[in-house]
C-alpha cells in the first residue's frame, strides 16, 4: 500500500527555530496543523491556522503542562496502520483523526543541568514525558507516519510534501532512525544526571557514552585495519575532532593521533610554543619570544626525525613561521594551530614542495573547557581517569641536593618537566634554552631511556637539563647523565633508593628537584 497523503500534523517544539516557516509551508500545502501551548501561540501570532490539541481531545492541559498530549485520540492517530482494517475501524468508532506528521523536539534538559546553579527541582521539570512518547510512537509507525525532531529536517520533508503530497519511505525510515537516536541520547543525558547525583568518588555507577560518526578513514593504524572517526556531541573547546581542515589530503588514523599529541603539548605553554611529533612522541619542542623562533628551535631538536612529522602551535601561524616551514629539505605531514593568517596560508599552500598534501588544521583559540575524563578501551571494558592536564604545584617542589639550580636552569627544568609528561614511559627528556634536544621513550628500563635521550642530544647535551617522568630506581641513570655533562635534573622522587640518587647528584655537584608527582604515559 502506498503511504497516505499527509493531511494532519502535530507540532509541539521547545526549539522553535524554523518552525514558523515550516508550518507556513505545510499550511500552504493543505496540511491541517494541531499544536499545544507555546507552539500554538507562536504559530497563531504569525497568522498560521492551527488547532488546539486540547479542544480536539476534549481534555485540557493540566499540572503546569505536564499533561497535554498523552491521550488515545492523539496516539491512536499516530500509531494506526493505514493498511490494517481493524485499526482504521477503531479510529472511526472512537472519533480519532489520523496524524501523518509529528514535529517534536524535547525540553532542553541538557542545557538546563549544564547550568552550575541549577536546582534538582528545575532539572526534573525539564524532563520531557509527552514529547519522547510522541516521537517514539511516530518513529515506530514510520511505514505511515513521518517524524521530525530537528529543524534541519524540515526542508526535505516540506519539499516532498509540496511535490507529492506525501513523504517517501526512504525519508521516513531515515527520520525514524534519527528520532530513536534523539530520544536515546535524551534519556542518556537524564540517566547521567541522576547517576552523577549519586556518584562514588565522582564516578557514576553507570557510564553512558554516545558518539556520532564524523568520517570513514582510509584505514586504521595499518592498511588492513578499517577505521572511522566519531565525535563526542558534548565536546567543547579546541580539539582535533572538531577542527576545521583548511587544506590538504584527507586525514589518516595516525595523523589524528599525532595531531592530538601535538596540540596537547603546546596548549600547556603561555609563551609561543611549537611541538614536533613523530610516531606519537615529541621529537622536537620549543618555546621562544616569537612563534617563528620557537618553530626553528623545535625543528632543530631532531632534524632527521622531523622529516614527515606533525606540528602543533599555540599561536596563529604567521608569515614568518610559514617561511621557516617553507625552507628547502623539510617535509611536514600536518600542522595544527589556532588559525593561519592569509599570508601564511598562501606560503604553505604554494611554496613548499609538499604544498598539495599538507593538512592545515584550524582549532580556534586554545581556551575553554577540557574533557572531564580520559578513556582507555580494554577488551570487554573501559578504563576511566582524570586527564593528566593540570600543571604541577611548583610550591611543592623540593631541591633535595646540596647544589641549588640557577635561575637559567630552573627555566629549562620547568620546560623539561612540562614536556616529559607527553612522552611514552619510561620517559627521559634532555632540554636546554627551552628547547627539546633528546628524547628517550617507551623503554623497559629507565637507564636505556636515559642513554637514548643523551645520544639524541649529541654534543648539545653539555650544560643541558634532564627530566624524568618517574623516579630513578638506581643511581646508574644519574651517573650516565653526569658523565654526559647534564647540569641539573628534575624527577618525581618516591623510590626506596632516592637517597642513592641524591648522593650521586651530590657527588657530581648536580642540583636535583623532586616534584612529588609522577607522569607516566602508557
Amino acid at each position: 500500500m502506498e503511504s497516505p497523503p499527509i493531511r494532519r500534523a502535530i507540532i509541539s517544539v521547545s526549539d522553535k527555530t524554523g518552525v514558523v516557516e515550516f508550518a507556513r509551508g505545510l499550511a500552504a500545502a493543505g496540511v491541517e496543523i494541531y499544536s499545544t501551548g507555546g507552539t500554538r501561540k507562536s504559530l497563531e501570532a504569525e497568522g498560521i491556522p492551527v488547532k488546539d490539541i486540547s479542544q480536539y481531545t476534549g481534555f485540557p492541559e493540566m499540572m503546569d503542562g505536564r499533561l497535554k498530549t498523552l491521550h488515545p485520540k492523539v496516539f491512536g492517530g499516530i500509531l494506526c496502520r493505514h493498511d490494517n482494517p481493524e485499526d482504521m475501524k477503531a479510529l472511526q468508532e472512537h472519533g480519532i483523526l489520523t496524524f501523518e506528521l509529528v514535529v517534536v523536539n524535547l525540553y532542553p534538559f541538557e542545557a538546563t543541568v549544564a547550568r552550575p546553579d541549577v536546582t534538582r527541582a528545575e532539572a526534573i521539570e525539564k524532563i520531557d514525558i509527552g514529547g519522547p512518547s510522541l516521537v517514539r510512537a511516530a518513529a515506530k509507525n514510520y511505514a505511515f507516519t513521518t517524524v521530525a525532531t530537528n529543524p534541519s529536517q524540515y526542508p526535505a520533508i516540506l519539499e516532498e510534501i509540496q511535490t507529492n503530497g506525501r513523504t517517501s519511505l526512504a525519508l521516513r525510515e531515515r527520520l525514524a532512525a534519527e528520532a530513536f537516536a534523539h530520544t536515546a541520547q535524551y534519556d542518556r543525558v537524564i540517566a547521567d544526571y541522576f547517576a552523577g547525583q549519586t556518584a562514588e568518588a565522582g564516578f557514576p555507577g553507570t557510564l553512558n557514552l554516545s558518539y556520532t560518526r564524523k568520517m570513514i578513514l582510509r584505514y586504521g593504524e595499518n592498511p588492513h585495519q578499517r577505521a572511522a572517526l566519531y565525535a563526542e556531541p558534548k565536546a567543547q573547546g579546541a580539539n582535533i575532532v572538531a577542527a576545521e581542515q583548511l587544506h590538504g589530503k584527507e586525514l589518516s588514523y595516525n595523523n589524528l593521533l599525532d595531531l592530538e599529541s601535538a596540540l596537547e603539548i603546546v596548549r600547556a605553554f603561555a609563551d609561543p610554543a611549537v611541538s614536533v611529533i613523530k610516531h606519537n612522541n615529541p621529537c622536537g619542542a620549543a618555546c621562544a619570544d616569537s612563534l617563528a623562533e620557537a618553530c626553528r628551535k623545535a625543528l632543530a631538536g631532531d632534524p632527521v626525525s622531523a622529516f614527515g612529522s606533525v606540528l602543533g602551535m599555540n599561536r596563529p601561524v604567521d608569515p614568518a613561521t610559514a617561511e621557516v616551514l617553507a625552507e628547502p629539505g623539510l617535509f611536514i605531514e600536518a600542522i595544527v594551530a589556532p588559525d593561519f593568517t592569509p599570508e601564511a596560508f598562501q606560503i604553505l599552500t604554494t611554496r613548499p614542495k609538499w604544498k598539495a598534501n599538507v593538512r592545515l588544521m584550524k582549532v580556534g583559540p586554545l581556551t575553554g573547557p577540557r574533557s572531564a575524563w580520559a578513556y582507555r578501551w580494554l577488551e570487554g571494558g573501559l578504563l576511566v581517569q582524570d586527564p593528566d592536564i593540570q600543571p604541577d604545584p611548583e610550591q611543592e617542589w623540593k631541591v633535595v641536593t646540596q647544589a641549588q639550580p640557577t635561575p637559567e636552569q630552573l627555566v629549562d627544568l620547568r620546560f623539561g618537566w612540562a614536556i616529559v609528561r607527553h612522552v611514552k614511559s619510561n620517559a627521559i627528556v634532555v632540554c636546554k634554552d627551552r628547547m627539546l634536544l633528546g628524547v628517550g621513550a617507551g623503554q623497559m628500563s629507565r637507564v636505556d631511556s636515559t642513554e637514548i635521550a643523551i645520544k639524541k642530544a649529541g654534543d648539545r647535551v653539555r650544560e643541558a637539563v634532564l627530566a624524568s617522568d618517574a623516579f630513578f630506581p638506581f643511581p646508574d641513570s644519574i651517573q650516565k647523565a653526569a658523565e654526559a655533562g647534564i647540569s641539573a635534573i628534575i624527577q618525581p622522587g618516591g623510590s626506596v633508593n632516592d637517597q642513592q640518587a641524591i648522593d650521586a647528584c651530590n657527588q657530581y655537584g648536580i642540583p636535583m628537584i623532586f616534584t612529588g608527582r609522577r607522569h607516566f604515559k602508557h
